[in-house]
């Protein structure tokens, strides 16, 4: 039995020895909890930004010259440029979320904060997720129609790659390590986000359940 869970019971008996606690001792753990899921909310998605930007200054040379030699650079920076300013809007509204539930002074409002940041979470996840998905057909397609010229630019010919069927087999290949990295990605949403987000919901019934006492 957690703390929180020892506290209600405290609270709501009758005839017990322990000292009585009230409405507010109740609330005011619930405010902490709550409190520090968001903030958690607002480090890890900051750690996620983080994270992405070292991956693309991780990226060799070799990359950056095949996207210039395809003709796709400008669609890459434009769609970088665009996620960045979204992922970063997300983090400031986790931030605001954060900040308003930190000077909530009653449970109405406590329990408005909680559903506006489960919201906003939800919606994080769905654009990422979206996005990635969109971004990959995009260039997939873009790959599949320019097969000839990408060829030519991994050189495979050179390699003793045949160039029978490449176009089908390259976009078989992105296709399957495509959904295994999206398969990951929702899985690291689920675990992290998804558990805050159920601690978030039990800190909403828990409110619920004394607001309606």
């Amino acid at each position: 039995m957690d703390e929180l869970e020892l506290l209600k019971k405290q609270w709501q008996s009758r005839e017990q020895e322990l000292p009585h606690l009230s409405y507010g001792d109740i609330y005011k753990m619930l405010l902490k909890k709550s409190s520090s899921v968001v903030k958690w909310i607002f480090i890890i998605s900051i750690a996620e930004l983080v994270f992405w930007t070292g991956i693309v200054f991780l990226l060799p040379d070799s990359y950056l010259e095949i996207t210039t030699k395809m003709g796709i650079e400008g669609f890459i920076l434009y769609s970088n440029i665009l996620h960045y300013c979204i992922f970063g809007a997300f983090i400031y509204f986790f931030y605001k979320n954060y900040t308003a539930i930190r000077v909530t002074d009653n449970t109405k409002e406590l329990m408005k904060s909680i559903l506006k940041t489960r919201k906003t979470v939800r919606y994080f996840v769905y654009y990422n997720i979206g996005m990635f998905v969109v971004s990959s057909i995009i260039i997939n397609i873009i790959y599949y129609t320019k097969s000839d010229q990408l060829y030519e630019v991994l050189e495979f010919a050179e390699k003793g790659v045949s160039k029978d069927n490449f176009a089908k087999v390259f976009l078989f290949s992105e296709v399957i390590v495509g959904l295994l990295f999206l398969g990951l990605l929702i899985l690291f949403y689920w675990l992290v986000y998804g558990f805050l987000l159920r601690k978030l919901k039990k800190n909403y019934k828990e409110l619920k359940g004394i607001e309606e006492e």
